[in-house]
């Protein structure tokens, strides 16, 4: 039986399905504010949904959802060899 997409907190009760999901994009000058923060791009659904959310937080959950490193964050290293940096 095949597992359901998890879903993504847009804000304001909004939510999409994380593999639907194939753009954010952040609202800058006069479209930003009083609840708008980032277009989210939906698959199936013709204009963008605006969401409450910043664009950084909604890709940090998106990573997640679809089994990703959010962004920002460190991947794990190999076990047995060190680091880098």
């Amino acid at each position: 039986m095949a597992r359901p997409s998890p879903m993504v907190a847009l804000g304001y009760g909004k939510f999409v399905r994380a593999d639907r999901v194939y753009a954010i994009v952040p609202l800058e000058g006069e479209d930003r504010g009083d609840g708008r923060r980032t277009h989210v791009h939906v698959e199936g659904i013709d204009e963008p949904l605006t969401a409450s959310r910043s664009e950084t937080a909604i890709a940090a959950d998106l990573a997640v959802a679809l089994g990703q490193t959010p962004p920002g964050r460190r991947r794990e290293g190999i076990p047995g060899q060190k680091a880098l940096f």
